[in-house]
């Protein structure tokens, strides 16, 4: 029997809570390329690369954390012990896939690529609600974060003092939102495909599970045809106009965070 005590369970030790110092040091540096880039200390251009590289990583750990708490809510009290839960990135199971080729994709492609790296135990999960739900908490948190850094916007706040700041806060917003968006479609291997798995009828969670290690090269090829792009980043900007995030920010925080782009000229 599993006996809990103020939401925790008994057995787990409280350092399974805490915050890593790695995702700490995510947050502190973004914090501090933040603040320099509203200062314009040295290369503005790096400051903003700084800024929205850590604050991309911290995304992902958030995305991933989103996952394991509403797994260790839903059953899955082993995410805990697998330090899920510290939002520490070298306890995840696929490192390369949920950090390493998204930042490529965020540096190459201007994309908010998902990743995938929290495994859960579903046969631990308590109803069919709590597996969808889980699935669901990663691109929530990408949305979360999305809104947050959006909001400065929608108030309408003064950015012409610290343009180089505020065009790579809305580029980390945009970050977001293409990530919450590709999370969403009903791949295999993908949450948006996940969400809907516990409901589906045995032939086709056959098929999912069969499809699911093959889901991420669909998704590559799907971004490389430039219709299935056009139609895409579309949907991008029509959700950024309902929350109120400029369409400009997305294309001057992409070629800002290349500074590299100007070596030569």
């Amino acid at each position: 029997m599993t006996i809990h005590r103020r939401g925790l369970v008994v057995g787990v030790p409280r350092e399974a809570f805490r915050p890593s110092a790695i995702f700490l040091s995510l947050v502190a540096l973004m914090i501090a390329s933040g603040v320099m880039a509203w200062q314009h200390f040295g290369n503005v251009r790096f400051d903003v690369f700084l800024f929205v590289v850590s604050g991309w990583l911290v995304s992902l750990c958030l995305h991933e954390y989103g996952h394991a708490v509403l797994a260790y809510r839903g059953g899955d009290v082993a995410v805990a012990h697998r330090g899920y839960l510290t939002l520490n990135p070298l306890k995840y199971t696929h490192w390369f896939l949920s950090f390493v080729l998204p930042l490529l994709f965020v540096l190459l492609g201007g994309i908010g690529l998902p990743g995938g790296a929290v495994w859960v135990d579903k046969h631990a999960l308590r109803s069919k609600l709590a597996d969808s739900l889980v699935s669901a908490a990663g691109p929530a948190m990408n949305l979360l974060f999305a809104l947050g850094l959006s909001v400065p916007f929608i108030v309408g706040v003064d950015v012409s003092g610290h343009v180089e700041f505020w065009v790579g806060v809305g580029f980390l917003a945009f970050l977001q939102l293409t990530a919450t968006l590709l999370n969403l479609l009903p791949i295999p291997g993908v949450d948006g495909a996940g969400i809907i798995h516990p409901w589906m009828s045995y032939p086709y969670r056959r098929f999912y599970d069969q499809a699911a290690p093959y889901g991420m090269f669909v998704l590559f090829a799907l971004l490389v045809s430039p219709t299935i792009k056009r139609l895409f980043f579309g949907a991008v900007f029509f959700v950024a106009s309902l929350i109120g995030l400029p369409a400009y920010l997305y294309g001057a925080g992409f070629h800002m965070i290349r500074f590299w782009s100007d070596w030569g000229n």
